[in-house]
């Protein structure tokens, strides 16, 4: 059985590695991934953005901007050492990102939103702003809200909510997905927490639209058991296209991203592959699935070489806000937790007397 340590460094480590591996394909149909690489087991190069008509081709391991988000909520947790909000993590971006080397590394929203921090715009307020609206923006980079809110999945709901105010409007339905899929992540910390138990205590934060759909999900892999023909299903009911972001909605890649974690049987490698070759928003899907199965199953279900190519490219990135190794983030996060619980002992003797 992993220990919390291996848990936090598996979801961390299952993440990131799917958004590399994930983002060489993104927007791919999954007949198109099938035809070019047969099945996807491994990272390549590509190009994401560019700036004033200047490209910058990745290398194999090299994340992409929701990780970008992932790494500024793991330095805030790990600078406050306990649960950040919205403020906190709004000055962990203000303080160390530069918007101009963003360029080559994030969406163009992510760079308004730490535009407005700079000039002082409360970063309650900020998500107000966002022209983002019932996506994934929040949900596929919020890995650390769970982790910090281990075994807590009602804090990771709240926190979810809070800290995603820094890119949603506070009724935005991302929020809600967001909080559902960190609860799934606190939950999978317990030391006894199985597929189901994850999932069953995530869906317990689900409005009822949230939950009929991923119920639907969840009925399309347990009748069929079968990878290619769930996949194929779900093309029938997920179909968007025509509009920027029509395939990364938080109903679309949160729903896959639960499902194909029951799947994997909540394994990290088999996670983060189901989730890369299946099609559409590839790294975000896959980062979803596989870092929920890094929480359970931990580091020891993440292939060693995954890791070591992920940290050398995060090595060589110029771009990042961090070039921290998986494990430098994994272990800051882990002593925010145990500073985290040491706090509520001292409350708990202190209520107690």
């Amino acid at each position: 059985m992993p220990t919390l340590y291996e848990k936090v460094y598996g979801c961390l480590a299952a993440s990131r590695v799917a958004s590399s591996m994930g983002a060489a394909v993104e927007g791919w149909h999954a007949d198109r991934i099938k035809s070019t690489y047969g099945w996807v087991d491994r990272f390549y190069p590509y190009c994401h953005y560019g700036y004033r008509g200047v490209t910058w081709e990745r290398m194999p391991g090299t994340t992409e901007d929701g990780i970008e988000r992932q790494k500024l909520m793991c330095r805030a947790i790990i600078a406050k050492g306990d649960r950040i909000t919205a403020d906190d993590l709004g000055k962990m971006a203000a303080d160390v990102v530069d918007p101009e080397q963003m360029w080559y590394m994030s969406e163009p929203g992510d760079i308004r939103l730490v535009k407005f921090l700079k000039v002082g715009v409360p970063a309650v307020e900020v998500g107000g702003l966002s022209g983002w609206h019932g996506l994934n923006a929040m949900a596929r980079a919020s890995h650390p809200i769970g982790l910090i809110n281990a075994c807590d999945p009602a804090g990771a709901f709240q926190d979810a909510a809070d800290v995603g105010r820094l890119i949603f409007p506070p009724t935005d339905i991302g929020l809600v997905w967001a909080g559902v899929y960190d609860a799934a992540i606190a939950a999978a910390l317990r030391p006894d927490a199985t597929v189901d138990s994850v999932l069953d205590t995530a869906l317990g934060f689900a409005t009822e639209p949230i939950k009929r759909e991923v119920d639907r999900a969840l009925e399309i892999v347990k009748r069929t058991g079968d990878y290619e023909a769930a996949r194929d299903e779900f093309y029938t009911i997920y179909t968007g296209s025509g509009t920027m972001y029509a395939m990364s909605t938080a109903s679309e890649t949160v729903t896959k991203a639960l499902a194909l974690f029951w799947l994997a049987k909540g394994d990290a490698k088999m996670a983060v592959l189901y989730g890369v070759n299946a099609g559409r928003d590839t790294d975000c899907q896959a980062a979803m699935a596989g870092g929920l199965a890094g929480a359970l199953s931990g580091i020891g279900a993440v292939p060693q070489e995954w890791v070591e190519q992920l940290d050398k490219a995060t090595a060589a990135n110029p771009y990042t806000n961090t070039q921290c190794t998986v494990k430098e983030h994994a272990d800051g996060v882990y002593a925010a937790i145990q500073n985290r619980a040491r706090k509520m002992r001292e409350l708990a003797e202190l209520l107690a007397q």
